[in-house]
């Protein structure tokens, strides 16, 4: 019964942000309904992540977007299935565990600029207008926007922004007065339903999501055509990107599930196969990429959600909607869609994660993540990706003479006991990551750091999680030998 009253609860979060963020990556809102349909029911049920929701994801968005763009619709299928194919292999090799020792600098860095890359190019479909090519034309054909409108339609752009304001303040109002006892109402449906009642009671001209009768006719299988296509070297190209952001993404939303909870943990290399089978499904449908989804998935560890049959029936829900209600899809404004996608967007755009970074490891990562955002807006999202992970290799220059790390563990009586020596970098982080995530949370534990040479603020930041989740379980950990930077980590 837990399962069946969170799977509600997560399809109502699902709805909107599956078309809306078919939307804003340049594709029919059903497409995104289709990833959606698979993220619940497939991988749902092949999942390593127990809780996580898997879906089309808006830290996706802008890297369709730009394939669209540059390659066409019909290579968008092949890229998937490359992309799969790739994730498959790479939780079959078990190689889950080195998407976790991306700096955390370079993930917050993407997916604020991811966020504001969602921002501008969505606060032009609030005018019933169309975002444009790339980050910096969106940035400054904003201006215009506002104080021109669209000289050959106004009044429907004013309409537009109307029931786009309505939504928003919807959103955000309900999220921050609504009462604890419907805290689990979504304020994104409210807002998709004021928004969309407006436009139909006051009869509003204007742009409003187009839809098939059958789901079944949204789904664009590979032809003869298409298949030609996967001897391209930048399909190719465009399908190990899809591959790398959409794992870091989804084991990173899985490691965040983890925390939340305190049942079963995550299993990394299974959840990129299910992912994998996932995105290959989905490519071979002609729909969107999926990753794990850390809005849906804390909606639905928050709903109460105990195995993976809440995302599985989520699925299903979402299924039954698509085939028996399409008309009332029919009536959302495209503007609406837009609003839910400006609010998910700025909540991307998270400061705290600068800030807190600054705090506990100084000011290099925070560069990181800075560098990463500006060139994810200024120039693409893989660009600022892989510039962010070569900055993060300079981290590693301090700690060169001494590269490796041993990890002693030592069962007592009633206390474990762990020996860290040499230095805790990322490229160590799954090693040392295994090692923590199999102590036992029945007794004290120690872990001794007085023979580190240095710690980066990737396994910094591992460390402190994993303490917090295990005081939270009430297990005592104690750290020992701790510097500056490890004295503040355990406060």
């Amino acid at each position: 019964m837990r399962d069946f009253t969170a799977s509600i609860v997560v399809f109502l979060v699902a709805m909107p942000l599956c078309m809306g963020i078919a939307v804003a990556s340049g594709l029919p809102p059903e497409k995104g309904l289709i990833t959606g349909i698979i993220g619940g029911i497939v991988v749902g049920w092949l999942a390593g992540s127990p809780l996580q929701v898997s879906g089309p994801a808006a830290g996706l968005a802008v890297i369709v977007f730009e394939l669209i763009s540059t390659q066409g619709i019909a290579a968008l299928g092949p890229i998937l299935i490359i992309a799969g194919i790739i994730q498959f292999a790479a939780g079959s090799f078990r190689l889950g565990g080195w998407f976790r020792a991306i700096s955390p600098a370079v993930v917050h860095g993407m997916l604020a600029g991811i966020g504001v890359m969602i921002v501008i190019g969505q606060f032009h479909v609030l005018f019933d207008a169309e975002p444009l090519a790339n980050g910096i034309e969106n940035i400054i054909a904003m201006p215009g926007r506002v104080l021109g409108l669209d000289a050959t339609n106004p009044t429907a752009n004013e309409m537009a922004l109307v029931v786009a304001g309505i939504t928003i303040v919807i959103m955000l109002g309900w999220e921050k007065w609504r009462p604890p006892s419907l805290r689990l109402i979504p304020g994104a449906l409210l807002g998709v339903m004021a928004g969309t009642l407006t436009a139909m009671v006051f009869q509003m001209d204007v742009a409003r999501v187009a839809v098939p009768d059958s789901i079944i006719a949204a789904i664009d299988p590979p032809d003869g055509g298409m298949l030609a296509l996967f001897g391209d070297p930048a399909i190719l190209a465009a399908g190990l990107a899809i591959a790398f952001l959409a794992s870091a993404e989804t084991l990173l939303s899985a490691a965040a599930v983890d925390k939340m909870q305190n049942g079963a943990r995550s299993d990394y290399n299974k959840e990129l196969r299910a992912q994998g089978v996932g995105n290959l499904l989905c490519g071979a449908a002609g729909a969107l990429p999926m990753t794990g989804v850390i809005v849906r998935s804390s909606a639905n560890v928050q709903a109460g959600a105990v195995t993976r049959l809440s995302a599985i029936l989520h699925g299903c829900w979402i299924l039954g909607f698509v085939v028996a209600l399409p008309f009332v899809m029919r009536e959302i404004p495209m503007a609406v869609l837009g609003a839910v996608l400006v609010v998910t967007g700025w909540r991307l755009v998270n400061l705290d994660h600068a800030t807190e970074m600054f705090r506990h490891h100084g000011w290099f990562p925070v560069v990181i993540w800075a560098t990463t955002l500006i060139l994810v807006v200024a120039v693409d999202l893989l660009t600022g990706v892989l510039v962010g992970i070569a900055f993060s290799l300079v981290e590693l220059v301090p700690h060169w003479p001494r590269l490796r790390l041993n990890v002693d563990q030592q069962e007592h009586d009633d206390e474990t006991r762990i020996s860290l020596a040499g230095s805790a970098t990322f490229v160590q982080l799954p090693k040392l990551s295994d090692a923590l995530d199999k102590v036992r949370t029945d007794r004290k534990v120690t872990v001794d750091c007085g023979e580190l040479a240095g710690m980066d603020h990737s396994c910094a930041e591992l460390i402190r999680d994993w303490a917090d989740r295990l005081n939270a379980q009430q297990c005592q950990v104690t750290l020992l030998g701790v510097d500056d930077r490890m004295q503040k980590l355990s406060t």
